[in-house]
């Protein structure tokens, strides 16, 4: 009878599985299939895969989520008494705390440090586990649990003679202390990693991807505290290196981590890391002050995410077409197209509505984005809203520095001195900010609260601060409002000479980025210069240049007025609005290098 039972489980196995890889295939059999066997009362090891299987496809092709959960947590719970199982034991139980992880994340913990705790012979599954209940702790900030975990992961890496898993528990380490702005502890373990990379002496492929790893925790740092001239050469490395990687000679991921069982392990596929090096570039030529360049870059980096997504929709995807879109936002506006970047923050805000997650930890940054839409429309209630609920929300010292600074100028521009002031303790620049490009605004908000209190002398002196730090890190936006307002100080002050060294290269300098309103802002002051020398050609070029940047801001403004994101700009608590029409999608793009 038993002979026969056998025959039974088995043909319905096989059957299960020719339906889930038929062409169509067929799912709703092949779940049929799988049901089926537990009815002829296989031996556990069957038992128990079969409750893999059948979890795995109702996740992957059913809304039915606690029925796959229940299947997977049968899968876990059979498997763990059963010795030489491991592939089984073990995806059950990193697939189960994957699961409550999206709803309950302490459910998910005990099965994942008992799962640690049962693999210690399995150097894949120990390691695969330890970065799973790593990630976990860090997506809810306990970031020192997260430390010590991938501390644990690279000595137990170590013991195990798996060098490159080492490295990349290490990176980890690095990524995680970055992520947390401790830059004492980063300093070393950073040295240390650097050195460790260096002297590899593994797969060249492997050590290209530990390198790209390394590069980018180095940009990101560089980016973070503002040093946009200094990361330079790191981000040249890493773009030559992504270059590499995404050569047609180069294999395959599944053939870059080798043999060594220990070892088989990339940070991250390298599709992905190719959109990663989209996103830092469009970073660095956003703080630089290179709005073309990042809106280019943007471009081609939204194509290829919707490229990828089409194949296979990793949630890491979402994340990185969220973050193009907030840096992106932030150029458009610089760059006057104001209805554009309301598309764009209604796109970012659509990302949200679709992944709680990501309304959890970019809450904070849209409303940033709305502020900043909101001044740039001269709706000055609904900004100083936005940036409030963005320091209500947010845990980012520098997020909330940036809406500071921005609230400032919302006080200055309403005459609001009291609660300005009040805010003006707060932004510092000789308070200890990690970013040296804050550090820069702040003197120019500085100054420009002296220019309005008509203290020149003061303002001068807080602008030339500005200046200084703004050109020894290649600011340009920051170089270019700081000239022109001296220029404007300087013709308030009678000096025309001094008003005119200030003011041409101000909007040269802005015709580069381009920065609209610092244009508008110049060609007014280069008119009134122009009218006070005598030079009426000049003066009417000036003028001319003045009415057409009028226009285009003019024009755009009203756009922006008639869309129903418009409406957005009033929300700041509670569920997301829901707008009438999708924004449109991101041009098309066809170039896939990185010059």
């Amino acid at each position: 009878m038993a002979s026969h039972q056998d025959a039974w489980y088995l043909s319905l196995l096989g059957l299960a599985e020719n339906f889930r890889t038929s062409n169509p295939p067929n799912i709703k059999a092949s779940i049929q299939c799988l049901q089926a066997v537990f009815f002829f009362k296989p031996p556990p090891r069957v038992e128990a895969r079969t409750h893999l299987q059948l979890g795995n496809i109702l996740r992957t092709h059913t809304t039915n989520k606690d029925l796959a959960r229940s299947h997977l947590e049968q899968a876990w719970g059979l498997s763990q008494n059963i010795n030489t199982f491991d592939d089984v034991k073990f995806e059950a139980a990193s697939i189960v705390a994957e699961m409550y992880e999206e709803q309950e994340p302490n459910h998910g913990k005990p099965i994942l440090r008992k799962a640690i705790e049962l693999s210690q012979h399995n150097v894949y599954w120990s390691c695969r586990l330890i970065f799973q209940l790593a990630q976990m702790h860090a997506s809810e900030r306990d970031f020192d649990t997260a430390s010590r975990l991938l501390e644990f992961g690279h000595d137990y890496a170590q013991s195990n003679k798996a060098s490159y898993t080492r490295i990349l528990f290490m990176l980890s380490r690095c990524m995680l202390l970055l992520i947390d702005k401790k830059f004492s502890e980063l300093h070393h373990l950073f040295s240390m990693a650097g050195r460790d990379v260096e002297t590899w002496e593994g797969s060249p492929h492997q050590k290209e991807y530990l390198k790209v790893y390394f590069l980018v925790l180095q940009v990101c740092h560089f980016l973070m505290v503002g040093q946009v001239k200094s990361v330079k050469p790191c981000l040249k490395q890493l773009q030559q290196s992504i270059q590499t990687i995404m050569s047609p000679s180069w294999p395959s991921d599944e053939i870059v981590t080798g043999t060594n069982s220990g070892d088989m392990f990339i940070w991250m596929p390298k599709e992905h890391l190719y959109v990663l090096v989209y996103l830092v570039t469009v970073m660095h030529s956003m703080q630089a002050g290179y709005m073309e360049k990042a809106q280019k870059y943007t471009d081609k980096a939204l194509t290829h995410i919707e490229r990828l997504k089409s194949t296979d929709n990793k949630p890491i995807l979402s994340v990185f077409q969220l973050m193009l879109l907030e840096h992106i936002v932030m150029c458009r506006l610089v760059m006057g197209n104001k209805s554009v970047a309301l598309a764009e923050i209604a796109q970012a805000c659509q990302l949200c509505r679709q992944h709680k997650k990501l309304l959890l930890g970019h809450g904070p940054q849209l409303h940033t984005l709305l502020g900043l839409y909101a001044m740039s429309m001269n709706c000055m209630e609904a900004a100083e809203a936005q940036f409030l609920a963005a320091l209500r929300t947010s845990q980012e010292k520098e997020l909330c520095t940036f809406a500071n600074l921005n609230l400032a100028i919302v006080y200055l521009r309403t005459k609001r001195d009291g609660d300005l002031g009040e805010l003006m303790n707060r932004i510092n620049p000789e308070s200890p900010l990690h970013s040296h490009a804050l550090r820069a605004a702040a003197y120019y908000v500085q100054g420009l609260q002296a220019f309005f209190g008509a203290r020149y002398n003061e303002a001068k002196r807080y602008l030339r601060e500005t200046l200084k730090m703004a050109n020894s890190e290649d600011l340009n936006r920051l170089t270019s409002c700081s000239l022109v307002l001296l220029g404007h100080i300087f013709l308030s002050l009678g000096n025309e000479r001094d008003s005119m060294n200030m003011v041409t290269p101000a909007n040269q300098l802005a015709s580069k980025i381009p920065d609209v309103h610092v244009q508008l802002w110049a060609t007014a002051i280069l008119r009134d210069l122009h009218s006070q020398n005598g030079d009426p050609s000049h003066e009417n070029e000036a003028y001319l240049n003045h009415c057409n940047f009028s226009q285009i801001l003019l024009k755009d403004h009203f756009q922006s007025t008639q869309m129903p994101e418009h409406a957005l700009i009033q929300w700041t608590d509670g569920p997301m609005p829901v707008l009438l029409n999708n924004p449109p999608p991101p041009p098309p793009s066809t170039s896939r290098a990185i010059p």
